[in-house]
């Protein structure tokens, strides 16, 4: 699985970013996954010129050029911090 970020994964504000509380969620849930950080912050100045170019594989996976968004093995896609918290809750990673 493959959780597509902003890069506030790790660092940042904590659990107030959505990135953050996303890739917290999985952690929590146990699994293990790729972490894709994308540019094109939407609140920068300076990167809203590449914005598209940034996040065009965001836009074709998800519909959205918003991140957090979490692609599952199977080719799912989780759009929204809370719906991947949602569904990592309701699908903790089998211990075993």
């Amino acid at each position: 699985m493959i959780l597509y970020t902003c890069g506030q994964k790790t660092h940042g504000p904590g659990l107030l970013h959505p990135c953050a509380r996303a890739g917290k969620a999985l952690d929590e849930a146990g699994y293990e996954y790729e972490l894709r950080t994308v540019n094109g912050y939407r609140f920068v100045p300076w990167t809203r010129p590449s914005r598209k170019d940034d996040r065009a594989e965001i836009k074709r996976l998800s519909g959205t050029n918003e991140v957090p968004i979490l692609v599952l093995d199977d080719g799912e896609v989780i759009s929204d911090s809370a719906a991947i918290a949602r569904w990592a809750k309701e699908h903790p990673k089998s211990q075993g």
